[in-house]
């Protein structure tokens, strides 16, 4: 099963792996867990340009 992807050069959503001659990257998040190891720092990243 093919999942949806994002072209990061014109953001067009496409089913295959490359697209405008470059590859492709998956919008969907990463799954939730609570003991992630990595949560502090990706808040931190993610919030730090406000």
């Amino acid at each position: 099963m093919k999942r949806m992807r994002r072209c990061v050069c014109c953001r067009a959503y496409t089913l295959e792996k490359e697209h405008c001659g470059r590859e492709t990257a998956s919008p969907h998040p990463p799954k939730f867990t609570a003991e992630d190891p990595y949560a502090q720092y990706r808040r931190k990243g993610r919030w730090s340009g406000l």
